[in-house]
């Protein structure tokens, strides 16, 4: 698992999309029903590129799980993010700005069965930049199903945590081996000037 190195990164704003995965209540704040340790911690830099992709009109996309009370996941998982649900918002600190895409979904990908693809397309986006929780289930999920549709994967490690290190060391190969995506860090990573 070692020698995966974050490395510096340009990408051209027009053609770029920050996607900000499931950075909710539920899972970031410590009273959340199924809250990631250390997810707090990953807020500041989301923020920071979060603040640098507006200023350089980057398109900006929020995944949002959004369960019904019923949800087959919780079979697999405790209830969390019930639509409408205090734990189903976005963090106060990462919040939603008017005009910015908010994808709900059901499922880890954030693509399946959702408008996502259409609306990426529309905007001629060739670059996604993935952010969120969790690194092995939504993050990784999402981050693969834009690979396979011909995206290009840029995952900032210090913008993603996971419940333990070894899923976190496998989210970062995974991208890597699997999806050739680059791994950076939120530091590393620029919106080249446009040229006209």
């Amino acid at each position: 698992m070692e020698g995966i190195k974050p490395r510096s990164c340009s990408l051209e704003p027009r053609k770029t999309a920050l996607i900000i995965v499931d950075m909710q209540k539920d899972f970031v704040y410590p009273d959340g029903k199924l809250y990631v340790p250390g997810s707090e911690k990953i807020i500041p830099p989301i923020r920071m590129l979060l603040d640098r992709a507006r200023a350089n009109r980057v398109k900006v996309v929020y995944t949002q799980d959004w369960h019904p009370e019923n949800s087959p996941e919780f079979k697999i998982w405790p209830e969390h993010c019930v639509m409408g649900s205090r734990g189903a918002e976005i963090v106060d600190e990462l919040k939603p700005q008017p005009g910015e895409l908010i994808i709900r979904k059901e499922t880890y990908d954030a693509f399946y069965r959702t408008e996502l693809e259409e609306r990426l397309r529309e905007a001629n986006v060739e670059n996604v930049i993935v952010t969120g929780v969790v690194a092995n289930i939504c993050v990784l999920h999402t981050a693969g199903s834009a690979a396979l549709r011909g995206l290009k994967i840029v995952l900032p490690v210090d913008c993603t945590v996971a419940l333990n290190e070894f899923d976190y060391r496998l989210t970062l190969r995974q991208v890597s081996f699997l999806y050739k995506g680059i791994i950076t860090r939120s530091d590393l990573l620029s919106f080249k000037k446009q040229s006209h």
